[in-house]
C-alpha cells in the first residue's frame, strides 16, 4: 500500500471529522433547542435536532435494542470497508478522496453518537416553501458527496 495514499487518506478523513465536529459544537452553542434561524430567504434553516437514527432519521423508529447495535456496531465495519476500498483502489485520487469523505463522515457521526447517548446532532435543512429536506449535518454531506463522487467518476473502458 502506498504510504502517500495512506497519509492523504488519513489527512482527509481527519479534516472531515474535525470540520463536522466544529460545526456541531458551533450549532449547539449558537442555537437554542427551539430556535429556527432562516438564512438565504429561508432556503437554509438552522435548527438543533438530536437524531437517534441514521441519515435523515432512517431507523429512528426502531427499538433501541435493535437500533443501537446496528448503528454502533455496523457503522465501524462500514467505515473499515470504505477505508480499505479507498486505499486499495488502483484508480485515480477521486476514489481516495471519495472514500475519505465517506469514512470521515461515518466516523464523525459514529463518534457523535457515542458521546451523545446514541444520538447525532443535526442542524441544517434546505428547501423552498413547504418543500424541505430533513435536518442533517456536515458528516451527512460528506458521505453523500463521497458517494456521488464514486458514482460520477470516470471508469476505465474495457476493450471489446
Amino acid at each position: 500500500m502506498n504510504r502517500r495514499r495512506v497519509l492523504v487518506f488519513v489527512a482527509l478523513l481527519t479534516l472531515t471529522v474535525g470540520c463536522d465536529h466544529a460545526t456541531k459544537v458551533a450549532a449547539t452553542r449558537l442555537l437554542a433547542p427551539t430556535d429556527v434561524v432562516s438564512v438565504a430567504a429561508g432556503m437554509v434553516q438552522l435548527e438543533l435536532a438530536h437524531n437517534p437514527g441514521a441519515f435523515m432519521s432512517l431507523g429512528a423508529e426502531l427499538p433501541p435494542f435493535v437500533r443501537m447495535p446496528l448503528l454502533l456496531g455496523l457503522v465501524p465495519l462500514a467505515i473499515l470497508l470504505a477505508s480499505a476500498l479507498a486505499l486499495r483502489s488502483a484508480s485515480s485520487g477521486v476514489a481516495l478522496f471519495a472514500g475519505a469523505l465517506i469514512a470521515g463522515g461515518g466516523l464523525a457521526n459514529w463518534l457523535d453518537r457515542l458521546v451523545h447517548g446514541g444520538t447525532v446532532i443535526d442542524f441544517v435543512s434546505l428547501g423552498m416553501g413547504p418543500i424541505r429536506t430533513g435536518i442533517f449535518n456536515l458528516a451527512d454531506v460528506a458521505v453523500v458527496a463521497g458517494l456521488l463522487l464514486l458514482l460520477a467518476r470516470p471508469r476505465p473502458r474495457v476493450a471489446a
